[in-house]
């Protein structure tokens, strides 16, 4: 029996604190030798940018210690963080109990202490400390169902860009780092409630199928999916999370879900560009056109009455 490699484990120093690394060498995408170390590196050089749209936000971890390869699990209690990384519980329902403690991430100590666990993904609830029953961010999930694909998904994504604008609202664009697009409505903190975003997005989703029923369904049902894309507005929940702009993906190339601009998703639409961008391009993407994801957190909306 060939034995067990030795555990390596390196100390990695910042923000003043040392923190245990464990097999950086450790290859978490077979198929493009994508490491453990290089995992680090890539969200250490984003860090700035990515704290600043995941900090105060509870998080879901997608942990994939073995690689994408084996099995993995989204984790939503933070497993026995050190002391000086905060927790928030989140109830799931009045009168159930204190709920789920989620990780909150909000220096890059505990960006580096979070990936030593196997963390990939990274998925946000669409509110933030201190106000969580109260979201910042609108969200629509565009999944192309079979025989659908990113072009029909980036069509769509335009025509609900349009239908937002006639009601005064900009919205930011971004690959779920899979098959489909997240189309973003960032709010005034305090302004809205779950109950009306979600609302809100069930009834544009609807204006949606009603304009354009070729191609567009709200219903979660596979079997009505053919071919079309769906409209996920049931993401407007308070203990739902989405993937994290910037977070790689336990995909089997180490993908990323990337903002893109608006003229990105048009390419997308007459199928000049498949919208697939790896942790490389990401950075390269960052260095020459900054945070397109960055209105999300700038801009104040309100929902029209």
């Amino acid at each position: 029996m060939t034995p067990a490699p030795a555990r390596v484990v390196e100390m990695v120093a910042v923000g003043g604190r040392q923190i245990r690394f464990a097999n950086p060498a450790k290859v978490l995408w077979p198929a493009a030798g994508f490491t453990k170390a290089e995992l680090l590196a890539y969200y250490r050089a984003i860090a700035t940018t990515f704290l600043a749209h995941i900090g105060r936000r509870p998080l879901t971890l997608g942990r994939w210690p073995d690689g994408v390869e084996e099995l993995g699990w989204l984790q939503t209690t933070c497993p026995h963080p050190p002391e000086w990384i905060p927790t928030h519980a989140v109830v799931r329902q009045k009168g159930s109990g204190p709920g789920r403690d989620y990780c909150i991430v909000n220096e890059e100590a505990a960006l580096v202490w979070v990936v030593n666990l196997g963390t990939i993904e990274f998925h946000g609830l669409l509110s933030r400390l201190p106000d969580v029953e109260r979201p910042d961010t609108l969200m629509f999930d565009l999944d192309p169902g079979e025989g659908a694909g990113i072009a029909q998904c980036c069509a769509v994504a335009l025509r609900l860009r349009e239908i937002l604008a006639g009601a005064g609202l900009e919205a930011a664009a971004k690959t779920s780092g899979q098959a489909g697009l997240h189309v973003a409505v960032p709010l005034a903190a305090g302004s809205a409630t779950y109950a009306l975003t979600k609302a809100y997005a069930r009834i544009t989703a609807a204006a949606l199928v009603a304009d354009r029923p070729d191609l567009v369904v709200d219903r979660m049902r596979r079997a009505e999916r053919q071919g079309k894309v769906f409209v996920d507005w049931s993401q407007n929940d308070q203990h739902k999370s989405t993937v994290a702009p910037y977070s790689l993906r336990a995909t089997p190339w180490p993908l990323v879900s990337t903002p893109l601009t608006w003229e990105e998703v048009e390419a997308g639409a007459a199928g000049r560009h498949l919208l697939l961008f790896d942790a490389a391009a990401v950075r390269r993407r960052l260095d020459t056109s900054g945070d397109l994801f960055r209105p999300v957190i700038d801009l104040d909306q309100r929902l029209p009455a």
